[in-house]
């Protein structure tokens, strides 16, 4: 029974997922350590949970735009190329990151402008590196591959905010960013070792007219439709992490700089979806993969509630106590979303071809990413008019409410359904 439970490793037996597999845990580390840095380098200027928030939207247009034109490069390009030039780029944003922090300029613009940018290189190689994916493993071992990247992502967003937190007092934001750097020449080894990958279809161009082919695609697939939609809702909605600095420094007592609350915090729901993935073993089993899909996001809507009524419950004493089970909702709900992405992912893979598939992967990172880019923005803004446990609490209630309605909305995704051998 526990073998039916415990993470499918069948993909690592493939040399080059093994080695992109393996390159991930250390990038993603690093990645990470920038994750946390750049807000709380933000909030430590400003002090206002309404400026971090404004990240997400620096952040959400070059997503939209990169990731849309990057999918439709990676169905044009040699799919290695594309990823050892986009890779290479975000070694140069975080090296542009280090020199800024290290000079101690102080410009919230400057952070915000280089964000942008390296949301725009991370666009690029998102969709890129997933339409790798099928190429290099069979179609059986992709529920597995896909559950076994999202452990890796969800480990380096536990280790990386658990570092960052205690490394910052010490050595300061500066070298989280070089770190960052030094991390992704891992996944650039990485992609420099895959074979040659040319695309399979007969266009040879990346231009709009390639990106609209994309989408007429995905408007005849209602299912992969309603998936993007209800990730939408729990990721807009439901995501809270713009206002961890904030919480971590006036309801749990961190300096402003931020400290070790901030990296439990930032790395609570990863360790879930961390934890999650080691007990995934039957997502490989799973047919009924709509209706799967909807529960976890449901549960992700309840797990945000806790969340905010914990930090709604912590002033008035036992702040320890709410902390702790804060973070356990918040662990909740990163298992949740890490069972639904992981099946999300299958989904596309499954259904899209490979002369479409790097279009799908640019639509798809567009929903992935920027719907928490939104989601921070908005629960930015709404912390500073009704406080953070309104903001997060509300948020959780508008997923369960945005779900039941999309349940509704589309039952043919309740009723997608997968014939597992």
């Amino acid at each position: 029974m526990s073998r039916g439970l415990l993470a499918d490793v069948t993909p690592l037996r493939n040399q080059h997922y093994r080695r992109l597999w393996t390159a991930g845990v250390i990038t993603v580390i690093g990645a990470q350590l920038s994750i946390v840095a750049v807000p709380v380098q933000i909030y430590q200027i400003t002090q206002s949970s309404a400026y971090v928030g404004l990240a997400g939207i620096f952040a959400l247009v070059p997503l939209i735009v990169f990731g849309l034109w990057g999918g439709a490069l990676a169905d044009v390009m040699d799919r290695r190329l594309l990823m050892i030039l986009a890779t290479s780029g975000l070694v140069l944003t975080a090296i542009a990151f280090w020199a800024q922090a290290a000079a101690g300029l102080d410009n919230v613009w400057l952070i915000l402008g280089l964000l942008a940018v390296q949301q725009a290189f991370f666009a690029i190689n998102q969709p890129t590196r997933a339409a790798i994916i099928p190429r290099l493993l069979p179609g059986n071992q992709l529920p597995a591959a896909n559950a076994l990247n999202m452990m890796v992502f969800n480990f380096g967003a536990i280790a990386g905010p658990l570092m960052a937190g205690a490394m910052i007092p010490v050595l300061g934001l500066p070298t989280l960013y070089l770190l960052d750097a030094i991390a992704l020449l891992a996944t650039l080894w990485a992609a420099f070792m895959l074979p040659r990958l040319p695309p399979t279809g007969t266009s040879r161009r990346a231009g709009f007219a390639q990106v609209f082919e994309g989408f007429a695609f995905l408007a005849t697939q209602r299912i992969l439709l309603a998936s993007f939609v209800v990730d939408i809702i729990a990721m807009v909605a439901g995501m809270p992490r713009a206002l961890f600095p904030q919480i971590a420094h006036e309801t749990f007592g961190d300096p402003v700089s931020g400290g070790l609350v901030l990296g439990m915090l930032f790395a609570a729901i990863s360790a879930g979806a961390v934890l999650g993935g080691v007990f995934s073993g039957w997502l490989s089993r799973i047919e009924r993969q709509g209706r799967a899909v909807l529960l976890c996001i449901l549960v992700w809507g309840v797990a945000m509630t806790g969340f905010g009524l914990m930090i709604a419950f912590a002033p008035l004493g036992g702040a320890r106590l709410f902390l702790w089970l804060a973070l356990g909702f918040l662990a909740l709900g990163g298992a949740a979303d890490m069972f639904s992405a992981a099946l999300r992912s299958t989904m596309l893979q499954e259904i899209a071809s490979d002369e479409m598939r790097g279009r799908l992967q640019g639509v798809f990172i567009v929903v992935v990413a920027g719907g928490p880019r939104i989601g921070d923005a908005l629960h930015g803004a709404a912390a500073a008019m009704v406080g953070t446990a309104a903001a997060a609490a509300g948020g959780g209630v508008l997923v369960i409410i945005g779900t039941i309605a999309a349940t509704l909305a589309f039952p043919a995704f309740v009723r997608y359904r997968v014939r597992r051998s």
